[in-house]
Formats: C-alpha cells, sequence, structure tokens
C-alpha cells in the first residue's frame, strides 16, 4: 500500500465517523488555540511593558542605596524593604556638579492613606525635585508640576498620577482641591498624564508626588535617599557616565574596594532586560500550562484510536486475508491519527487567531499602548506540536492493529 493510499483509506475511515473525529479532535485544538492565545497575549504584555519602561526618560541611570549580591540583576536589600541610609545630600551635591551629568533629581518613598471627602485608599508618595518631571517625561495633563521654589518652601502641594485622581474625585476637577496625605493637608496643583509602568515595575499612575523638603521632614523624618535618579548628557555615553558616578559615590563614601560598594547603580537597559526576563519567564509558563491540554488531548486520540482498532478487528482481519501486510495495517492506522491531529490543529490555529484579533480590538479601548501580537514562532509551533502528537500517540494504537492475527480477526465478535 502506497502512502497515498493509506492517506486515502485513513480519510475514508475517518469519514464515516464524523462525530466521533470531530470529538476526538476537540482536545487538540483546544490545546492549540490556546497555545497561540496564551503565547500572543504574554508577547503583547512584554511589548507595552517594555515600551512603558523605554518611555520613562531618555538616558538614565538609577542609584539605590545597598550592594547586589549575587547575579547583576538581583535586587538590592534596599528594594527588598531593608533600611539603607547610604545616599545623603552629599551625594546629590557632588553628582550635580559632576561635568557628564544633566540633571540629579532624588526620590523618597512611602505608603500612607491619601483622604479626600468620603473617598480614601492607600497609595505610594513620592518626594522629589521640580526637575524630577522632566526627567521622567511626565506629562502634566491637568493643572502644573510644584516648583523649585515649592521644594525650598515646604510648600504643601502634590501632584496625583491619572488613576489615583480617578479613584479620589472620579470626573471632579482635582485642581485647587484639599486632600489629606499621612495626616497632611496638600493641595492639588496638577494630575499627571497616564504613563503605566516605570522602571522595576513602578505603576506611576497610582503615585502621589510631593516635594521632596515636606517628605523627608514632616512626612518621614529621615535625611536619606531612597534613590537618585541621574540624566547622563547626550554628549557622553551612558556607561562612561556610571563610572563617573561610581567613582563619586566610593570618594564619598570612601570606598577603596569595589566588593564593599554600599549602592547599585543600574541604567534603562537594566530595567528592560529585568522586565524582559520576568515576562518572558510568566509567557512561558503559560504556554507549558497550554501544553498540558495538548498532552491531554493527546492521550484522548490515543484511547479512541484504541477503540477504534477493537470494533475494527475484523475490517483488520479481511485486509490481511487478502494481503495486506503489517506495515500497511500500521500505516494506515497511524495516518488517521495524524489527519485527526493535523486537522485539529489547522481548526486550533485558526480559531486561537480568530481570539487574538478579537481581544486586540477589545484591548486596544481598554489599554493604552497595547500592542497586536500573533508570533510567528507559535504557528510553527502549533502545527509542529499537532503532527508530533500525532505520530506519538498513534503509533502504539497503530502497533496494536498491526500486530492482529488475521484468522483471529476474522472470528472476532
Amino acid at each position: 500500500m502506497t502512502t497515498r493510499d493509506a492517506l486515502t483509506s485513513a480519510i475514508a475511515s475517518l469519514r464515516q465517523s464524523r462525530t466521533r473525529s470531530i470529538l476526538t479532535m476537540l482536545g487538540i485544538v483546544i490545546g492549540i488555540a490556546s497555545v497561540i492565545l496564551l503565547m500572543s497575549l504574554g508577547q503583547s504584555a512584554q511589548q507595552l511593558i517594555l515600551a512603558q519602561v523605554q518611555n520613562t526618560g531618555s538616558n538614565l541611570v538609577f542609584i539605590i542605596p545597598g550592594a547586589t549580591k549575587g547575579s547583576r540583576l538581583s535586587s538590592p536589600p534596599s528594594v527588598q524593604g531593608i533600611i539603607i541610609k547610604t545616599l545623603v545630600k552629599q551625594d546629590l551635591d557632588s553628582l550635580q556638579n559632576e561635568p557628564s551629568i544633566q540633571a540629579a533629581a532624588p526620590e523618597v518613598r512611602g505608603v500612607a492613606k491619601v483622604v479626600f471627602e468620603n473617598n480614601d485608599t492607600s497609595v505610594t508618595f513620592t518626594g522629589t525635585t521640580a526637575d524630577f518631571f522632566p526627567m521622567r517625561n511626565f506629562t502634566i495633563d491637568r493643572g502644573y508640576s510644584f516648583t523649585q521654589a515649592d521644594v525650598d518652601s515646604l510648600s504643601h502641594v502634590a501632584v496625583l498620577g491619572s488613576e489615583i485622581s480617578k479613584t479620589l474625585f472620579g470626573y471632579r476637577d482635582p485642581i485647587g482641591k484639599t486632600i489629606r496625605l499621612k495626616d497632611i493637608t496638600f493641595r492639588v496643583v496638577g494630575v499627571l498624564g497616564s504613563k503605566g509602568l516605570g522602571p522595576f515595575g513602578v505603576d506611576q499612575d497610582n503615585i502621589i508626588i510631593v516635594p521632596i523638603t515636606v517628605a523627608q521632614k514632616q512626612m518621614l523624618g529621615i535625611d536619606h535617599y531612597n534613590t537618585l535618579t541621574i540624566q547622563a548628557k547626550d554628549t557622553y555615553t551612558v556607561d562612561f557616565v556610571v563610572s563617573r558616578i561610581t567613582s563619586v559615590l566610593r570618594q564619598n563614601h570612601r570606598i577603596t574596594d569595589p566588593d564593599k560598594d554600599d549602592f547599585t547603580v543600574r541604567t534603562q537597559a537594566d530595567a528592560l532586560e529585568l522586565l524582559g526576563s520576568i515576562t518572558s519567564i510568566m509567557t512561558l509558563f503559560l504556554t507549558s500550562i497550554a501544553f498540558i491540554s495538548l498532552i491531554v488531548g493527546g492521550i484522548g486520540i490515543m484511547n479512541i484510536m484504541l477503540v477504534s482498532v477493537i470494533e475494527r478487528t475484523r475490517e483488520i482481519g479481511l485486509r490481511k486475508a487478502v494481503g495486506a501486510t503489517n506495515a500497511d495495517i500500521l500505516k494506515q492506522f497511524l495516518w488517521e491519527s495524524i489527519v485527526l491531529t493535523f486537522v485539529g490543529g489547522m481548526a486550533g490555529i485558526a480559531i486561537g487567531a480568530c481570539i487574538v484579533i478579537l481581544l486586540y480590538f477589545i484591548f486596544i479601548n481598554i489599554i493604552d499602548g497595547w500592542a497586536f501580537a500573533l508570533p510567528v514562532s507559535s504557528i510553527a509551533l502549533a502545527v509542529g506540536v499537532s503532527t508530533v502528537t500525532g505520530v506519538i500517540f498513534g503509533i502504539y494504537p497503530a502497533q496494536q492493529a498491526a500486530k492482529k492475527n488475521p484468522i483471529e480477526a476474522l472470528r472476532y465478535e
């Protein structure tokens, strides 16, 4: 029996039991569609997150107190909640005098309850200077950002992120309204445009920004910084600026051994690499879950094919009696399994692609910057996996059919 004859015979057999064939393919269809959907959503989310981080600002370098142990992208202790006081005003002043640095903005952070009339919620607040807004590419949707004069005079003014503004004020104009943050009264002077995630996964739409002097002296009672954000001049490379920052801080902190640094310097490239690694792992995890349904679908095909072998025992005996070899029987049943999984794979690809397109049109109206992604790799993977599944889970039933004794098969009832 030629391959063409075996394929034609397999298709004819599957057509005779259409309902069972469709139900058998269902597991493969769901598995393939799930793989495509999850890989697409994962890649779209990754593109969205990385685009938001890239929109943070240009030529930025972040200084975090505490040394990083382990891999280059490990978190410093201060990020894990340990209080480290190694970054102080002397460091800020020294860096602002460095010729390769365009601007430097200190940051302190805390979490507190914010109250407006009957609305209250917990929020992350950031204390910083006026240079922070242009450095980080923040746009003011309403009102204005506070000035250096507000910082120097300890003015109780606040700029709200877009989401926290909606939470507290709904559709009302918050400019000029008074809020209470950590039992201190602030006048709202500005609302930020939608920004999304910032470096290292910080939600920039759900923050309140106040003058750093107020945050340090009246809200937190500290004289150190949680972060220093540095903007390199365009005429210098980021790597050169990182080396100068490291040199200045070691001199200020009297550090002679590089292994004893009490600070960590990170660039935007580091943030992108870190977030890229996290999103890739999540996509891989979700895709692995989808592959479980493929395995279940393959087992279902194997079970149905085994039942089919038993039901068609007399047919197998008759084929062998008229000259069909074991290889011919093996080839026929194997092709039936391959056709089932291949057709199921094609249907899964079509359904998965349609769902991806539908979700794209839904998400672009909900999430700003959502990108369409239908990875070619997911389609190629789906086709390959569906075919391999058919071969792997079809071999055993085909072998069982080929091994049957023709005389006993003809006597089977």
